[in-house]
C-alpha cells in the first residue's frame, strides 16, 4: 500500500483550477457559487462595513473569499473572515498567514461536512475566537464563540429580524437583509 503524499499550499499555488482550497492535504473544489450563497455572503459584508470604517465602530479588515494558510497542509478559502486592526495595522496581501479573529462560512450543500466538522477544528486549534455558520435556504445563523478551547454556541438565529451577535455587539445587524429575506 502506497501511503497518500499530502498537498501542500505550494502545490495549491500551483494548481490551475479556479475555486480551490487546501483541506486536510487535499486540494478540494468549492462548490459552484448559488444565488442565495452570492446575496447572503454581499449582505452580510455590507451590513459589517460600518466596523471597517473609521468614522465607524471601526477596527476590523473584513474580506471575502480570502484564502488562510494555518498550516502547511491547511488553506481554506473562507467565505468571509475578519482581523482586528490592532492585531493587523496594515492591509495585508496575499495568502494570509495570520488567523482571522472572526470567520463566518456559508454552508452550502455537499460541503456540510467541512462547515461544521472539520473547519472548527481546524480554527479551534489557532484559536479564532468567532465562528459563524449561515444555512441560507433556512435563513440561520449559528454563533460560536471559544471557551476553555472549544467552540461553545452562543446564538442560534432564525426569523430574527435583527440582533447583536459577538464580536460585532458594536452594531445591531438587519438580520433579515443579512440572510436574504428582504
Amino acid at each position: 500500500m502506497e501511503a497518500r503524499k499530502l498537498k501542500t499550499i505550494d502545490d495549491l499555488l500551483l494548481s490551475h483550477h479556479e475555486r480551490v482550497e487546501l483541506i486536510g492535504g487535499e486540494i478540494v473544489q468549492r462548490p459552484m457559487a448559488r444565488f442565495q450563497h452570492g446575496v447572503v455572503q454581499g449582505n452580510a459584508r455590507a451590513e459589517l462595513n460600518a466596523l471597517t470604517r473609521g468614522s465607524g465602530p471601526g477596527g476590523w479588515w473584513i474580506a471575502t473569499e480570502v484564502s488562510v494558510a494555518y498550516e502547511a497542509h491547511e488553506c481554506p478559502t473562507h467565505d468571509l473572515a475578519g482581523w482586528r486592526k490592532e492585531r493587523l495595522p496594515g492591509m495585508p496581501s496575499g495568502v494570509m498567514d495570520r488567523p482571522p479573529n472572526w470567520v463566518c462560512e456559508i454552508v452550502s450543500p455537499g460541503h456540510e461536512r467541512k462547515d461544521t466538522l472539520q473547519l472548527p477544528l481546524l480554527l479551534q486549534r489557532h484559536q479564532v475566537p468567532h465562528y459563524w455558520l449561515i444555512w441560507p435556504e433556512d435563513r440561520t445563523l449559528i454563533a460560536h464563540c471559544l471557551e476553555d478551547g472549544h467552540y461553545k454556541v452562543i446564538a442560534t438565529l432564525k426569523d430574527e429580524t435583527s440582533a447583536r451577535i459577538p464580536p460585532f455587539e458594536a452594531i445591531e445587524l438587519d438580520l433579515a437583509y443579512m440572510l436574504g429575506a428582504e
